[in-house]
């Protein structure tokens, strides 16, 4: 007779995998909300779904089921920016806590991006149709109000709740403008259409995860950098400069073994890279160091 069937419960690292595998499923909000389990190893990401839920619920109830778009919006905007108190963390732009979503609920601060998230999830549930903008510099929401027969667009502002007009993004863009023009950029990457279009559920991750890498690298963080650096591969597992990047902080770590490992898989998507007889010689140097 056998004995009892023993089941290992997945690595938080695995979890976060299975919830990004595939476009069609992904579950942005839990897994922005995944990110945090780094830093919070205890966190019950249900948990904080369901904090979530009780926010947008207490919007919801307060909405006629026949209110037009304009009166939801109308009715959004206060609660989330001035009951419930979200705001952008003015006074510590850079604390690590401004991209872990569960910290934010808590604080009420954080940065463009994570503050979007949660606006969007409760615009969503609110009815609205939101959408995230990976505007350059600063994360932005567009909510597409359906009007008269026609489709008014609102871009917000998360980190201050300002609604902008197309004059205050196109002062926006202009620096980053003029730097794609510099370069030689075709007109239809320099028109302001172009930087307003929403965000795919990875595109957002992707970006909520670099910004978190800026932040434990400037701190010199190499723990951090590293949990971060896994993610970001997880997530974008073609792209490649994060895994040369994981393998070389995971090397300074001492933790060669590790580093070899993502420096052959990243010489096996690129091996035309510029530098790599230098890159076979430090793999085989981290090879012969464990």
């Amino acid at each position: 007779m056998s004995g009892p069937v023993h089941f290992e419960a997945p690595s938080a690292l695995d979890f976060f995998a299975a919830l990004v595998a595939d476009d069609r499923s992904l579950p942005l909000l839990e897994a922005a909300i995944a990110v945090a389990q780094d830093d919070m190893p205890g966190l019950d990401v249900q948990g904080v779904l369901a904090e979530v839920d009780t926010l947008a619920e207490r919007l919801c109830r307060r909405l006629p089921a026949d209110a037009p778009p304009l009166q939801r919006l109308r009715q959004l905007n206060p609660y989330f920016f001035q009951e419930l108190g979200f705001a952008g963390n003015v006074n510590d732009y850079y604390d690590p806590a401004n991209s872990l979503l569960p910290k934010v609920l808590a604080t009420r601060r954080g940065i463009p991006i994570t503050l979007a998230l949660l606006y969007i999830e409760m615009a969503q549930r609110a009815g609205l149709q939101a959408h995230g903008v990976c505007f350059p510099g600063h994360f932005l929401v567009k909510l597409n109000l359906p009007n008269a027969g026609r489709v008014v667009e609102v871009v917000i502002d998360p980190y201050s709740g300002q609604s902008l007009t197309r004059e205050d993004l196109e002062e926006r863009l202009l620096p980053f403008r003029r730097q794609l023009q510099r370069q030689g950029a075709p007109a239809a990457e320099l028109a302001l259409g172009t930087w307003l279009q929403p965000a795919t559920s990875r595109e957002i991750l992707t970006r909520l995860l670099r910004n978190l890498k800026e932040v434990h690298r400037s701190a010199s963080d190499l723990p951090r950098l590293a949990a971060v650096l896994r993610r970001l591969v997880i997530v974008q597992p073609l792209l490649g400069a994060e895994r040369r990047e994981l393998a070389v902080v995971l090397a300074r770590l001492g933790r060669h073994a590790e580093a070899a490992d993502e420096l052959a898989a990243y010489l096996q998507h690129r091996p035309d890279a510029a530098d790599v007889l230098r890159l076979r010689e430090e793999l085989a140097q981290w090879r012969g160091a464990h």
